[in-house]
């Protein structure tokens, strides 16, 4: 599936490199950025041996940058153009193109260029230089390819304004346009870095391109750290960085917290975010994947192949994370397409590409998911997909609250079980099941015995995972922008999101993309009658003491032990691990902590909260139904009603439809005042379909029915011993 490319070791080459004193002289001293980065390059392997290759479109700014960025770092400058072809041929670059054709010209173009043998230069590509494989590998070979992705819109513009109207590879009848989408796909192949070039002037270009081979050479900025880690550091030094790769195989902190960048995520510029205003959904995750995930973990390049893998035909709208008006100022994230229908797959289907990208080939991994109802199918699915070599290393087991998912959610995960994904309905809910997995893992003589005995080393899929929290990010992103595309608010206006949740994973995300630049007002918090995370957020005291949980119509959120506010409590604290260590331990032994004034005046400038009854929710998808002829599901009519109490319709107010109505047919033909039925999932989507709903019947969930209409699953007991046997069970019949 995902091309092998052989990579310079970063990492590796950066940690035995790069000196205390070299990185004293970057960060602490107020030196100019020019005399640093010539400080810093020249003796760190990007010029002096190595060159900085520019690559991007025609009307990109490849060769005024790379003057700049040449003057910069007082090293010569070459121009493929003038410099390489030209000087190779004798003749101009048009006449060349005229004397040979399209076809033959890329050919003679790349001889040209496997010619080049330079160092410590910085080179500007021809923008159809990256067509030709060949000479990308022999150029590549020699430094780092930084692309220059300027949106098609201003590259239009600019050629215009140039008066160039045709370019290589443009076939009569073809537009100018359409060849230039087409040639991202190369781009994309080749490049190390990417640079987003919003409306910046050559300079500012100049100045974020040094930026990025400086990240691209020094991972050590980019590691992670426990959300309940002191900020005395018990543990110093490099042997105790954790990076993406590391988060990704183990999951949960070893002290038991959650793990979170230790420098926070990245900001992008209102020209940056602007610039992916016309872009796919793919090309969205792409971009912001890149900034949050370091090349020296997954390259560009391999990255891509998985999101486009990812979000590929296993959705079923080309647009992936489509937002349609509902009513007023009221807008739906309808993030049911995937393969499960549910919002789940958006990281489900990319973190086990990742996961099995990250993992040491030597050891077989077995990884653990809880699951309140959606989790599960979307997991077992998106570890299904892995390529047979990986699915031979790596198992997948979720647990799920027997009675406590709906029917089809229950017969969804029967039936997306596989070879190496298999499912354990547990007899209590779902907080003992996610309790008892971090128990689990934090149980270090039964993942030694593990590790011994099967050579087999647990993992986890929950949203305890930073690669299930990190893909949300790019839908919440993603709606903004979409509005913006559809001009519905200008960039800039804000809007508010209401979101359905339990395990403040969502919502989290749509926080975390506020932090990265998108102006989104308030977060509003959707509880149904489990309601503790509303009841936090107005009063600042989290109580589960006397509660139990209530068995409700929209169970993905029927959760007391909310996981990622954790994430959320050490962003608002500004890293303070002690006092996250100090409130969570409250919880485990009194069942409660409150927060400070000032914490919770943070929380509340961020988050409103509010929750629904049964009655309201159904009210709400009978009601909807009958105005628009558009049918909900149980967790998105909670945010509605919620929604519809709590924002002051001054701004748009996005809506999380977090899954597909036909994942829970009985409580939708209660709303809709059709006869109660007692038949199985099968025949309640059918009777659903006759109905012609808007939108239709999910075509996953219904074949997924048809195909495991009668197989059956696991129950044990809610005992931690229980769950091991089944573990050791998978354990023994799939890798031994």
């Amino acid at each position: 599936m995902f091309p092998i490319v052989q990579y310079q070791p970063l990492r590796l080459i950066t940690k035995t490199t790069l000196s205390s004193t070299c990185l004293k002289l970057v960060f602490s001293r107020p030196v100019a950025l020019t005399q640093i980065w010539k400080s810093w390059l020249s003796s760190h392997s990007v010029v002096g041996n190595k060159n900085i290759i520019l690559m991007g479109p025609p009307g990109a700014g490849k060769t005024t940058v790379g003057r700049i960025v040449g003057q910069k770092l007082d090293c010569p400058v070459i121009d493929v153009d003038d410099d390489v072809l030209e000087t190779t041929w004798n003749m101009s670059v048009s006449e060349k193109l005229q004397d040979v054709g399209n076809e033959q010209f890329l050919e003679e173009e790349g001889k040209a260029l496997l010619t080049l043998s330079a160092s410590g230069s910085v080179i500007s590509l021809t923008g159809s230089n990256p067509m030709h494989a060949a000479s990308m590998r022999h150029v590549k070979q020699s430094g780092v390819v930084v692309y220059l992705d300027v949106p098609t819109a201003v590259i239009l513009r600019r050629l215009q304004a140039m008066k160039v109207d045709r370019i290589v590879g443009q076939a009569p009848g073809v537009a100018l346009r359409d060849i230039l989408q087409f040639r991202k796909q190369f781009y994309r192949r080749w490049h190390d870095i990417r640079v987003l070039c919003a409306g910046d002037t050559a300079e500012a270009v100049a100045d974020k391109v040094l930026d990025a081979v400086k990240r691209y050479q020094n991972s050590e900025l980019e590691t992670f750290i426990s959300t309940r880690a002191s900020r005395s550091g018990n543990c110093k030094g490099k042997d105790c960085a954790k990076y993406f790769s590391d988060v990704v195989t183990e999951g949960l902190a070893p002290d038991g917290g959650l793990f979170v960048p230790e420098n926070g995520l990245p900001k992008l510029s209102a020209g940056e975010w602007q610039s992916l205003i016309e872009a796919t959904y793919v090309e969205r995750a792409q971009v912001i994947l890149e900034k949050c995930i370091h090349p020296a973990d997954i390259p560009a390049p391999i990255l891509g192949e998985i999101i486009g893998t990812a979000y590929g035909e296993n959705f079923a709208c080309s647009k992936i994370a489509p937002v349609r008006h509902l009513t007023g100022n009221q807008f739906l994230l309808e993030l049911f397409h995937g393969p499960t229908a549910s919002f789940k797959d958006f990281a489900l289907q990319v973190m086990p590409h990742l996961f099995a990208y990250c993992v040491p080939s030597s050891c077989n991994y077995l990884v653990l998911a809880a699951t309140s109802g959606d989790t599960g199918s979307a997991v077992l699915d998106g570890f299904s997909r892995l390529r047979d070599a990986d699915k031979q290393r790596i198992a997948v087991m979720s647990f799920f609250p027997e009675d406590g998912v709906s029917h089809i959610q229950k017969a969804q995960m029967i039936g997306s079980q596989k070879e190496n994904a298999r499912s354990v309905g547990v007899k209590s809910d779902f907080d003992y099941c996610q309790t008892a997995i971090k128990q689990i893992f934090t149980n270090s003589d039964y993942t030694g015995f593990l590790t011994v005995e099967y050579g087999t080393a647990l993992a986890a899929a929950n949203s305890i995972n930073w690669a299930r929290l990190l893909p949300q990010i790019v839908y919440h992103a993603s709606a903004y922008l979409d509005l913006v595309h559809q001009d519905i608010i200008a960039f800039g206006s804000p809007v508010d999101v209401c979101i359905p949740t339990g395990n403040f994973g969502n919502i989290l995300a749509a926080l975390y993309a506020k932090m990265m630049g998108i102006p989104i007002r308030k977060c509003v918090c959707a509880s149904n009658e489990n309601n503790v995370l509303t009841d936090f957020v107005r009063t600042g005291v989290y109580d589960l003491r006397g509660r139990t949980l209530i068995p409700t119509l929209s169970p993905a959120i029927d959760i007391l032990k909310s996981s990622n506010l954790e994430r959320y409590l050490h962003l608002m604290a500004r890293g303070d691990g002690q006092l996250v260590s100090q409130l969570y331990s409250q919880l485990e032994e009194q069942g409660r902590f409150q927060l400070q004034k000032e914490l919770l005046e943070k929380l509340q400038g961020d988050v409103v909260a509010g929750w629904c009854s049964e009655e309201d929710c159904l009210a709400a998808i009978h009601s909807v139904y009958s105005t628009t002829g558009y049918i909900l599901d149980t967790h998105t009519a909670v945010a509605k009603v919620v929604a519809d109490r709590l924002q002051d319709r001054t701004c748009p107010v996005i809506i999380s439809s977090t899954a597909h109505y036909s994942k829970f047919a009985p409580a939708i033909l209660r709303a809709l005042r059709i006869a109660e039925i007692k038949q199985n999932p099968l025949s309640q989507l059918r009777l659903l379909s006759s109905y012609s709903p808007l939108p239709p019947v999910h075509w996953g969930l219904l074949e997924t029915l048809k195909r495991n209409e009668n197989e059956d699953h696991e129950v044990c007991a809610a005992d931690t011993s229980a769950l091991m046997s089944h573990i050791e069970a998978l354990i023994q019949s799939h890798f031994t």
